[in-house]
């Protein structure tokens, strides 16, 4: 427990001053002031969160969790367990969509087994975090221990600083888990305080009446567990996933040390609804990629106050949205960085 303490006691406001600093070299460039829209809004706060009032392009991760959940028994999901493993797989082989979308936008690809319910082979580009072999039926009691989930929240931690000691300045995050739309469901109800039927989506495409089983899944979690949004730990515990908790992990070790991460998804957006609801201030870190097809995406960002850059009717996850934003992260910053300002383009600026 000492080290996510320590962690969250480090995560402070990002910099307005340099924002502002930031605000001012936006406006003195070639263009109507704001005309550049969300590039220009990316630019600035990535400058407040590194205090860097051009900062250039950053050495850029995406990182997947991956792990298996107890609840898929109870016929919540299109796909058999087994799938997780198998996916994994597919990205240490490079054949999945992630694996592609990294490659396109110059990102590394990190994998991590954190609650994979199975066995995987020892390979050099798959991280071993195992906290256990998936989390237990959370419609028969918690999906995990309190201490597991803290334990899972480490590792992620412990993932994302070796990858800063690599140089590391930007991180995406993403999943691999069949089943993990329903936690995902439960933790954004409670925290939107709306009904499950209201958040509730079809994830890998479940037909009407496997849907109906999923929100009866649901809600027989919460009224079986009832857990306090008042302390997510407790949330994170009794409805939550491995795979989740390591994210969690991910989204506040980039706060604690000043560097953007971008969240995916519904999944990765229930991480970042935990993540915010541990320390408030950890939503400044955050950068929304996409708006996902999963109804309950929309009550995650309203709860985080984040807009997202993309609209693309997505809804895969691994990391797929947070992946194609960085093109335009990158495109914002070259924008604040090679852009020219009036007086050095000698263009004759508005008048007043």
């Amino acid at each position: 427990m000492q080290r996510f303490e320590e962690i969250l006691k480090k995560i402070s406001p990002i910099d307005g001053e340099v924002m502002e600093k930031t605000q001012g070299r936006l406006d003195d460039l070639t263009k109507p002031p704001g005309s550049l829209g969300v590039m220009e809004c990316i630019a600035k706060k990535i400058a407040g969160i590194t205090k860097v009032v051009k900062p250039g392009l950053p050495k850029k991760t995406s990182i997947i969790m991956a792990g298996d959940h107890g609840i898929v028994e109870e016929g919540v999901s299109a796909y058999p367990s087994e799938v997780t493993p198998q996916m994994v797989m597919n990205f240490i082989s490079g054949g999945a969509a992630m694996n592609v979308l990294s490659r396109h936008v110059g990102a590394e690809l990190i994998i991590v087994d954190i609650g994979v319910a199975s066995d995987l082979p020892d390979m050099k580009v798959l991280i071993k975090k195992k906290v256990a072999y998936g989390t237990d039926n959370m419609c028969k009691g918690p999906a995990m221990s309190r201490e597991q989930a803290v334990k899972a929240i480490e590792n992620g931690i412990e993932v994302t600083e070796d990858c800063f000691a690599k140089g590391t300045a930007l991180i995406g995050i993403g999943e691999m888990g069949i089943g993990n739309t329903t936690p995902s469901t439960a933790i954004i109800s409670l925290y939107s305080k709306k009904e499950v039927e209201d958040v509730v989506g079809r994830g890998t495409g479940v037909d009407d009446e496997r849907l109906k089983i999923k929100i009866n899944a649901i809600k027989r979690a919460v009224e079986v567990n009832k857990p306090d949004i008042d302390d997510p730990i407790d949330v994170l515990s009794k409805v939550g996933g491995y795979e989740i908790a390591g994210l969690v992990g991910v989204i506040l070790a980039c706060g604690a040390n000043r560097i953007p991460v971008v969240i995916d998804g519904f999944i990765s957006g229930a991480a970042a609804v935990i993540a915010a609801a541990l320390k408030n201030e950890v939503k400044d870190y955050l950068i929304a990629s996409h708006l996902s097809e999963e109804p309950g995406h929309k009550a995650m960002l309203d709860y985080l106050g984040l807009k997202p850059m993309l609209h693309m009717n997505m809804r895969l996850g691994e990391g797929t949205g947070a992946a194609l934003a960085m093109n335009i992260i990158d495109g914002s910053l070259k924008i604040l960085n090679e852009m020219a300002t009036f007086s050095e383009a000698g263009v004759t600026g508005k008048t007043e």
